[in-house]
């Protein structure tokens, strides 16, 4: 691996490191030079030299080993959009090139995906607490997302269905009010969820006849 005919270092010593076992410390002429993963230190061994252009190139690799895999670790939470990993290693002053090398790779493992994480965040969404198009549009912009994707992935969207879930359980905290009130309060709640005008009307008239008959089958 070295290059002859250049000054250079010599290996002195390869320990495996206490906190992580899979990373091995590098000492040079006898003092702590940098760490590398288990993987590339296998390819060294006591004694022999480095140049300083090897020195380099062995550091910013592990370099970027290390910001894949802090990558890697913000994504085991939950899917991240491309925009999120790079904003997280941004934050953590990782250069520019590494993190669009991160990037690439993490996308080629199929770990970012943004048309997935879309996917996954509308049906998250939907099942714990719906949105109308509108408020998971912005969401998305948000994330990050590029129009085309976020267009995509809403015309697979039942809204109309979304805006019932949605409002299932605060139609039954209003069930004592008069209709009127009762269309303006649910309508309103509707709306601060994202939720276009066509999907209200219906979401509230449907809502308002399920009440009407509960209050006519107690009534027998």
């Amino acid at each position: 691996m070295a290059e002859t005919g250049k000054q250079g270092k010599t290996i002195t010593a390869l320990e495996a490191q206490k906190r992580n076992k899979e990373r091995v410390n590098v000492y040079l002429d006898g003092e702590f030079a940098f760490g590398l993963g288990m993987l590339e230190a296998s390819r060294l061994h006591k004694g022999q030299q480095l140049t300083e252009r090897e020195i380099a190139a062995l550091t910013t690799q592990d370099t970027v080993e290390q910001a894949y895999d802090r990558a890697v670790r913000f994504l085991g939470a939950r899917p991240r959009s491309t925009a999120e990993v790079r904003r997280h290693l941004t934050e953590k002053e990782t250069a520019p090139a590494m993190i669009e090398d991160v990037i690439a790779r993490l996308e080629a493992h199929s770990y970012l995906d943004d048309t997935a994480f879309a996917r996954f965040w509308i049906a998250n969404r939907q099942e714990f607490r719906p949105r109308g198009n509108r408020a998971l549009r912005f969401e998305l912009r948000e994330k990050g997302i590029a129009s085309e994707i976020i267009d995509e992935v809403l015309a697979l969207v039942d809204t109309q269905e979304a805006a019932y879930q949605a409002a299932r359980s605060k139609a039954r905290q209003l069930s004592k009010l008069e209709p009127r009130e009762f269309r303006e309060k649910l309508g309103a709640f509707l709306a601060r969820r994202g939720f276009d005008y066509d999907a209200v009307r219906e979401v509230t008239d449907r809502l308002l006849k399920e009440q009407k008959e509960l209050t006519e089958d107690s009534d027998d």
